[in-house]
């Protein structure tokens, strides 16, 4: 990619696009164009902002037509943690096969220089041999509570794969781990684990200090099923209640319990958003599709690039690291009655190291700055 080179970045209000943005700004590179859906975003940075339906295929095949660009970063995507992939399952796999479609398709008709398509490591088998090889895939039965989700994200890789043997093109699929960074989704009906941690913990500490103008802040940016810091302090109790924040079953009156739904057994992996970022486009600016398989096979599949740490921790001690950096005082409760998922998801990140890169910043660290990203961008919208 030449700095001045036309870079659409799809879904570039997420966490993975804004990460690559930054990442692509940092750079040096000047020409970014992103895609908005539901607002246009409050920033100035020197991005070229453009309201589209990544799902529409009309919209999509007039954006490209018009704006014709060079490069293709296919951030876009609908996620979310386990509830959400759970309930709305059908949302889940047509959304995000029609935004792959629309702008992988597109991309081919409208001469693409390069994609990259970002998915997620949640495509391997449930019963997954560990760490994770980009060979073990669809060897086994996957996960049965992001099926859909993991199932449209497989359609993905393998529409790359089809296009760049059949048409020629260099599409590049790269599957991260779990992510969490700046503008991460802490909304406690939708988000992952990691963020819907640090928001509870936060709202706990924030309890157990008698703190109600945090907590009233806090729920102003972002209601909880439409409760605002505006409600009543019962009404506040209850929906935090409902979402495991409450009083500890204790003597102590401001001792405050928080409840994390499964045994906290699970093993979790955990990268930084803008080291995500900063693999993709690395990957983008030095790697092609060629790359990513040996010459040798007489067939050529399974050439995507798990990106990761290759290391984990149990959701049990990523609790207890994010209460010690929070402060926050209180007692856990694990949820036995809902549901783990899969107990282990480690990446083998050979393959990436191989190519060239591998991450910087470590989970304890990457922690300490979102918390602290949370709770000033609390401040600054209050």
């Amino acid at each position: 990619m030449k700095k001045n080179s036309k870079i659409f970045v799809a879904g570039g209000t997420g966490l993975v696009g804004s990460a690559i943005i930054k990442n692509l700004l940092e750079k040096g590179y000047s020409n970014i164009i992103a895609n908005y859906h539901s607002g246009k975003p409050d920033t100035s940075a020197p991005v070229e902002w453009v309201g589209l339906d990544l799902t529409d295929p009309l919209d999509v095949t007039e954006f490209f037509g018009r704006y014709k660009p060079e490069y293709v970063f296919l951030a876009a995507a609908k996620v979310g943690g386990i509830v959400a992939n759970n309930t709305y399952r059908a949302d889940f796999i047509y959304q995000n096969l029609q935004i792959q479609n629309n702008v992988i398709h597109q991309s081919y008709l409208n001469g693409v220089k390069k994609l990259m398509f970002l998915g997620s490591t949640c495509i391997y088998p449930k019963e997954c041999p560990q760490p994770m090889k980009e060979e073990y895939l669809l060897t086994g039965e996957l996960e049965y509570t992001n099926e859909p989700y993991a199932i449209a994200k497989i359609a993905g890789i393998k529409m790359c794969e089809s296009y760049n043997l059949q048409h020629g093109t260099n599409y590049i699929a790269v599957m991260p781990t779990n992510l969490y960074g700046p503008n991460d989704n802490f909304d406690l009906e939708k988000s992952h684990v990691l963020p819907a941690l640090i928001r509870k913990i936060h709202l706990g500490k924030a309890l157990e200090e008698n703190d109600w103008d945090t907590v009233r802040t806090d729920l102003n940016n972002l209601p909880i099923e439409g409760i605002t810091g505006e409600d009543s302090k019962e009404k506040i109790l209850a929906i935090l209640a409902k979402y495991g924040i409450k009083n500890s079953p204790s003597s102590d009156s401001n001792s405050v319990q928080i409840e994390i739904w499964g045994s906290g057994k699970p093993m979790r992996e955990f990268l930084w958003s803008e080291d995500m970022a900063d693999a993709c486009v690395f990957l983008m600016e030095n790697r092609d599709f060629k790359d990513t398989y040996l010459p040798d096979r007489r067939e050529i599949r399974n050439t995507h690039i798990n990106i990761g740490t290759g290391e984990d921790i149990s959701i049990k001690e990523l609790a207890k690291l994010i209460k010690k950096i929070i402060g926050f005082q209180g007692d856990f409760y694990y949820n036995v009655s809902k549901p783990d998922g899969t107990m282990k998801k480690l990446t083998d990140v050979s393959k990436l190291h191989a190519l060239g890169w591998r991450h910087e910043v470590e989970l304890d660290a990457g922690i300490e700055k979102l918390a602290k990203w949370y709770i000033d961008n609390q401040k600054e919208k209050s």
